[in-house]
């Protein structure tokens, strides 16, 4: 823990494993993060249970409430039950216990936030976790390909494309934000976008009219932190375009960082101007994992984000 007493509050948005750093370094800084979590995801065990059970994806849930458990052996043991797959010939095969174990939550409950403070609790997470929406939403995309445009449909498809993406849209177009997380936005000091899946995990909470709204309404610090290396579906856009296209999804929302890793390969001067054309400064810093340069090291980030926040 740093020197900021009960801790900065943070609202993180993101998905899958670039989120989930996000919060391993969050949690280092302060017990007052709130994740707020996409849930667009429609493949693997998430997809099937989605499917199933017409519910919340609860993979990425599951990942950022096993990011934001304290230490502890009752805790990481909770934490590695989460994340426990099912490898067999059968139907479970490649579900993991979080995603079922959410799942019963859920519908023993019958409410997804009321489920997540739940198994929060069961971890003793530091902070909260929430679904960007309260309905599971869906991804379409527009690619370019052969000169000219097509739609595609589906996070996993998207997630997969190898594809020049023009746009992304959520369906349904106007759904219902959770409240407690539009509260968590207004009470932050500051908000984290990214890294992660830029199509599929960053850019839809921004879809969202209501988190939206909230955003911008919000008097937070925003940050945004740029991905280490390209994937499939950025790998067309460099650093600077990134930033190009956050203000292309939401023009009226102003950033005031945007963090990158002090090694990246870049156009320097690109990334100023656009950066400069969101409100933001760059912020250069060690960020990189030394054994895996295409991710963020968690112990480096939260060194920078604490910087950032003091």
């Amino acid at each position: 823990m740093n020197d900021m007493g009960d801790g900065v509050k943070v609202v993180a948005l993101g998905g899958g494993h670039g989120l989930y750093t996000t919060l391993s370094a969050l949690r280092l800084l302060t017990p007052n993060t709130t994740a707020i979590v996409t849930v667009a995801d429609d493949g693997g065990s998430s997809g099937r249970l989605r499917e199933e059970f017409d519910i919340l994806p609860p993979g990425d849930l599951r990942m950022a409430l096993s990011a934001l458990c304290d230490d502890g052996e009752w805790n990481l043991t909770w934490r590695d039950v989460l994340q426990y797959r099912f490898k067999s010939d059968g139907v479970l095969n490649g579900h993991a216990l979080g995603n079922l174990l959410l799942a019963g939550v859920w519908d023993l409950l019958g409410d997804p936030v009321r489920g997540l403070d739940l198994v929060g609790r069961l971890l003793h997470i530091s902070g909260r976790v929430l679904p960007m929406a309260a309905i599971p939403l869906q991804i379409e995309a527009d690619i370019a390909e052969d000169a000219r445009i097509r739609t595609i449909t589906g996070q996993a498809e998207v997630a997969t494309c190898n594809a020049d993406i023009r746009q992304v849209r959520i369906v349904p177009e106007n759904p219902p934000a959770v409240c407690e997380a539009i509260e968590a936005i207004g009470e932050a000091d500051w908000v984290i976008f990214g890294p992660g899946s830029w199509f599929t995990s960053v850019i839809p909470h921004l879809l969202v009219p209501e988190l939206l709204e909230a955003l911008i309404a919000s008097k937070a610090r925003r940050a945004l932190i740029i991905n280490l290396v390209p994937d499939n579906e950025t790998r067309r856009l460099s650093a600077s375009d990134h930033v190009r296209s956050f203000q292309e999804h939401a023009p009226d929302l102003r950033l005031d960082t945007v963090l990158i890793d002090v090694d990246a390969d870049i156009n320097w001067d690109n990334l100023r101007h656009a950066s400069a054309s969101a409100g933001a400064q760059v912020v250069a810093r060690p960020v990189a994992d030394k054994s895996d340069p295409a991710r963020h090291d968690a112990q480096l980030l939260s060194a920078a984000l604490s910087e950032l926040f003091n």
